[in-house]
């Protein structure tokens, strides 16, 4: 039983960290509470953070960032696909703690616990057991 609520604490860990983060760029949080605060902030901090990518692609690495996050985190909560998407939200997680490692510092990742959330994710991707998971409903594998 420790298994299937340590799997549900991890699902809803890492979904609710990405959904913060998404709803923190859209301006949804107060001002006092937020890291970026608006997208502009957002795209700028991405353009800080992907030094190796032309100025133009950056709304879409923008994007592409926060739909994934928003897809992933959807699928975390509602427990489908689950050792799937949370492979792809670690390798996501350990993209973006790489990404700000060499471009502002290991400290910066270390600070976000961005590593720490990549390893929860690909943690939880090695769970197999099945709780309150659209795949446990259905009986489905």
């Amino acid at each position: 039983m420790y298994k299937k609520l340590i799997k549900l604490f991890l699902r809803l860990a890492v979904a609710t960290g990405f959904l913060s983060a998404v709803t923190d760029r859209l301006g949804f949080w107060p001002k006092e509470m937020s890291v970026w605060g608006n997208w502009e902030a957002f795209l700028s901090y991405t353009g800080l953070i992907s030094p190796w990518a032309p100025e133009a692609i950056i709304p879409l690495l923008g994007w592409v960032a926060t739909a994934a996050e928003t897809v992933f985190a959807l699928c975390l909560l509602a427990g489908y696909k689950t050792e799937r998407v949370a492979k792809w939200s670690g390798i996501l997680l350990l993209i973006f703690a790489l990404s700000m490692s060499f471009s502002r510092g290991i400290k910066t990742a270390f600070d976000a616990s961005v590593f720490t959330a990549a390893a929860a994710a690909f943690a939880l991707s090695l769970i197999k057991e099945k709780f309150w998971e659209i795949d446990s409903v259905t009986g489905k594998p």
